[in-house]
């Protein structure tokens, strides 16, 4: 048995060169001891899209992640429809005060606010809100479609 301490943040070559074995062994661990779906997102099937209406996936997917939103407000907080409109999703999970910023030695995705997007045979079926910054990433907020809880995106999300 040989183990290794492997920088992950800032990510160092050894940690880019096995992150996909890495990932490997953990989406098989979850599977097998805490019986995770296979269905569960891969790491292929998330992204990072900033929040900005000048951004093409971000402004593409804008209408299926508000309707994803009023949904799981509307399921799991019990919000009435008028509390989740698009208006009101804009104004809570879009709109940030944050500024984008390409840091030569930031991270390749730059900092500010983010829409971390999981996507399932073509839908958007959770959106975790993050802030990316120099030295950490904040977890604002997160819904999913109640639809797919049994997936448990939100503790998923939290890990990744």
């Amino acid at each position: 048995l040989k183990v290794r301490v492997v920088r992950s943040s800032p990510p160092s070559p050894q940690f880019k060169a096995t992150f996909q074995e890495s990932y490997q062994v953990y989406r098989r661990y979850q599977m097998v001891i805490h019986k995770d779906s296979p269905d569960k997102p891969t790491v292929h099937q998330v992204r990072l899209v900033p929040v900005s209406f000048e951004d093409p996936q971000f402004k593409s997917s804008f209408e299926q992640s508000a309707t994803l939103f009023a949904k799981y407000q509307m399921a799991v907080h019990k919000d009435a429809p008028s509390e989740c409109g698009e208006t009101q999703f804009t104004r809570f999970l879009c709109d940030s005060p944050l500024e984008a910023e390409d840091a030569p030695s930031g991270p390749d995705c730059g900092y500010g606010s983010f829409h971390q997007q999981y996507w399932l045979d073509g839908k958007i079926i959770a959106v975790g809100v993050v802030d990316v910054l120099p030295y950490c990433v904040s977890s604002v907020y997160l819904y999913y479609d109640p639809d797919y809880s049994f997936l448990s995106l939100g503790v998923y999300s939290a890990l990744r």
